[in-house]
């Protein structure tokens, strides 16, 4: 359903450190990095990608309210890996690692990068 999402950033490069650590925990590379965006996906050309990117309109980026992106995680330990490296790379804590009640598998975790959006990783997987 999704070819791509866009969070905005304020801080290019500190992003990158942030989501350069983040991502590989996911299975996702860089596929694209310059001063003023970023892209990440599966290895190759596969949708869907995770931009960053400085606002277009050269305003400040800012965050959503309610807004979050879920990002799939094959095994609970790469959510655990995702949230620890997370913390390591600037980001802040909005849930350790855990089941959660939206169904039986369902175990998260929450972040928000250096910029403010916030993240989930999540696997359905048991066990």
């Amino acid at each position: 359903m999704l070819m791509y999402v866009t969070l905005g950033s304020n801080d290019i490069p500190r992003a990158r450190r942030f989501y350069d650590a983040v991502m590989p925990t996911l299975g996702h590379v860089l596929r694209l990095g310059d001063d003023t965006e970023l892209c990440y996906g599966p290895p190759g050309d596969e949708d869907p990608c995770l931009w960053i990117d400085s606002p277009f309109d050269g305003k400040a980026a800012s965050v959503g309210n309610g807004s979050m992106l879920a990002l799939s995680a094959e095994t609970r330990a790469a959510v655990d890996a995702f949230y620890a490296a997370g913390l390591a790379a600037g980001g802040t804590d909005e849930g350790a690692p855990g089941l959660r009640r939206y169904g039986p598998n369902f175990y998260a975790c929450y972040l928000r990068d250096p910029d403010g959006n916030k993240l989930s990783a999540v696997c359905l997987a048991p066990n």
